[in-house]
């Protein structure tokens, strides 16, 4: 069997290990997981190509298949030569009216008109770049001096015997599709079907089709279901702000959901008892790189299961759907239980790449009696950085500072130790003679290191710190230091509080009012609800969270106790109440959110460079300008009225 190419966006199929594999470049193939995995050993090429070992009788190359097309501008290699082939794309780039380079979604192809094509030349001349071309021609060899290396056509050209234009582009469109010299993000969201065309978005949206695939294909596998729940449903209490949708029954709304938890858990009782959705949440909040306004998450929920049962599920779904150009995920991810990621990293989503952890110093710090009486809850914690690490800049420790005033309960001590006990004399003011001497000999403070301690409420303290532990670091790498290890590290964390004291002073939940305590636990519900753990969990991924979930409450009397706990009016949720009351069997789920998880496997900067077409960081459409304005006639159909605000 000939293999056509490999090379960047070639295809398989139909290869058995045991057949004899032909080709410009060696490969190799290895089995993994029940799949051919085919790899190129030369370092310069890349080969992502996976197929099932069961199902490789039917693949085909199905890429042109039922199109006007031959084949791609990606596919065309040396053993194609003499063919004659059909071709369709974009004019990326024309010279002298004979050399075109034709581009399409899978690669690049130079095209050369004949000399006496007077036709085709004075066409050519005629359309500007990136109009749409339909050829005819026959594929040629290079020579072998103007091979384009950069090219996985480069030794091939087609000379063209017929050119036809599809659609003539404008003859000046916002930005040209070049990657030298690519416009502002601003005006490529703004022409997003533009900025499509790169190749990075290209792979971006494919790599993400190819991943949920996967992702489908395993949870079918295990036999969960594929339900579409509503996107349409009433307000939920607690939890983020909701997107409002008038009706035509006036006074009466609906909100867009934020994640499908009602009905997947109406499901379970309905004995559909494993469930999944790529489903589409809303949150009316302002987006960040890692937000937005609309968002899709891959939700899933079964019965008769516990917290080892999901975590146990998750692992193993990554893995499988998990993208063959990274390396293998472990079978099994680290674990660490809240209170370990708040006391070592100062947040419930380390980052845990590299060491430097915060060290508790409140014993020590509390022998200044006078520092400790100020506040409620004390704690003091110190994370020091070896020499080699050792870059205490001005513009550093101004924006620590700036940092720490967000943190207004809490001092913040930044210093190189130059020497000990040069330390000591300088905040003997600030700690005591006693305390300072006694920090150094305990926290062995080392010469030329970096401090940075802080002191006051304990839970202010040990968010200032965990994020000074990740700024310095950023600092440092951005000078070019490597100190994170590379690769995707994943790690559960376990045991949050149930509850938590909002801004308010109430009880509150951290998750939503649907968690299940943990069962050793329960006592402590009417006696100490704050030191009651949730059997809940998040997945973190270098430092990120990507998903979380808990096992539910099925019953539906500790249900309503929760509700009173936390001052919801049961009557909002009676539906809930009279579903768990039917016969609700144990349950639990997850989300994992995918829009951020696939910017950390594509390594991008915002999850709007693996969303077709994300909104803007105020929530608005950039193509279309939504949200707009509704005329009067339709505001009276839905009952509303719009107020105008004066800016003045």
């Amino acid at each position: 069997m000939m293999l056509r190419s490999f090379l960047h966006l070639g295809r398989l199929g139909g290869l058995r290990a045991s057949q004899t594999i032909k080709n410009s470049i060696s490969l190799q193939v290895t089995h993994r997981n029940n799949q051919y995995l085919l790899y190129s050993t030369s370092k310069s090429q890349n080969v992502y190509l996976v197929y099932e070992e069961n199902d490789y009788e039917n693949k085909v190359d199905n890429v042109n298949k039922f199109t006007n097309r031959t084949y791609t501008c990606g596919e065309l290699r040396s053993e194609n030569i003499g063919e004659n082939v059909n071709l369709c794309g974009w004019l990326e780039y024309q010279r002298m009216n004979k050399f075109i380079v034709l581009r399409d979604s899978y690669g690049e192809t130079q095209l050369i008109l004949k000399n006496d094509d007077d036709k085709s030349q004075k066409l050519l001349s005629e359309i500007p770049l990136e109009s749409i071309i339909q050829i005819q021609g026959t594929v040629l060899s290079r020579p072998k001096d103007m091979f384009n290396k950069k090219q996985v056509t480069g030794e091939v050209e087609v000379r063209v015997e017929n050119l036809k234009v599809l659609n003539k582009a404008r003859d000046t469109l916002p930005f040209n599709i070049r990657e030298f010299q690519k416009a502002k993000e601003s005006l490529r969201m703004q022409y997003r079907y533009l900025d499509l065309r790169f190749p990075q978005m290209q792979r971006n949206l494919r790599v993400r089709s190819e991943m949920l695939m996967k992702m489908r294909e395993f949870l079918v596998n295990n036999h969960f279901v594929d339900v579409e729940t509503p996107t349409l449903f009433k307000a939920t209490p607690g939890g983020a702000q909701e997107f409002v949708v008038p009706t035509k029954f006036p006074g009466q709304f609906y909100s867009l959901v934020q994640s499908p938890q009602q009905f997947k858990q109406m499901l379970m009782a309905g004995a559909l008892d494993r469930y999944f959705q790529i489903a589409r949440c809303y949150r009316d909040e302002g987006s960040r790189p890692d937000r937005q306004p609309e968002f899709t998450q891959l939700d899933i929920e079964l019965s008769f299961t516990d917290l080892e049962g999901v975590l146990k599920m998750i692992e193993e779904l990554l893995c499988y759907s998990w993208p063959t150009f990274h390396s293998p995920l472990p079978n099994k991810f680290s674990r660490m239980c809240f209170k370990d990621a708040m006391e070592n990293y100062g947040t419930d989503q380390p980052d845990v790449r590299f060491e430097y952890k915060l060290q508790n110093c409140t014993d020590i710090i509390k022998l200044n009696e006078s520092i400790v009486n100020k506040t409620k809850d004390f704690g003091a914690y110190y994370l020091q950085f070896p020499k080699e690490y050792a870059n205490l800049s001005k513009s550093v420790k101004d924006s620590m500072s700036q940092l720490a005033k967000k943190y207004p309960n809490v001092k913040l001590i930044q210093n190189k130790i130059s020497n000990p006990k040069d330390w000591s004399s300088k905040v003997t003011k600030l700690l005591s003679d006693k305390v300072a001497n006694r920090f150094i000999e305990e926290c062995k403070l080392k010469e030329d290191s970096i401090l940075f301690m802080a002191y006051g409420d304990k839970k202010e303290v040990l968010g200032l710190l965990g994020k000074v532990r990740l700024e310095y670091v950023n600092f440092l790498e951005n000078l070019g230091v490597t100190i994170r290890k590379k690769g995707y590290h994943f790690l559960w964390v376990v045991d949050f509080p149930l509850f938590e004291i909002d801004d308010d002073g109430n009880l509150g939940s951290p998750h939503h009012p649907f968690t299940s305590p943990h069962p050793d636990d329960v006592h402590l519900l009417e006696t100490n609800p704050l030191k009651v753990r949730a059997l809940s969990y998040d997945l973190v991924l270098n430092g990120n969270e990507v998903g979380g979930g808990s096992i539910r409450i099925h019953d539906p009397l500790l249900q309503e106790t929760l509700l009173k706990m936390l001052k919801i009016d049961k009557t909002s949720l009676q539906h809930i109440l009279d579903m768990l009351a039917s016969g609700c069997p144990p349950h639990g789920g997850i989300a994992l959110g995918l829009d951020r998880l696939l910017s950390f496997v594509l390594s991008t900067t915002s999850i709007r460079d693996v969303i077709a077409f994300p909104k803007t960081f105020e929530g608005r459409d950039p193509v279309s300008g939504a949200p707009s304005t509704l005329s009067e006639k339709d505001q009276k159909l839905y009952h509303i009225q719009s107020l105008n605000v004066d800016k003045s």
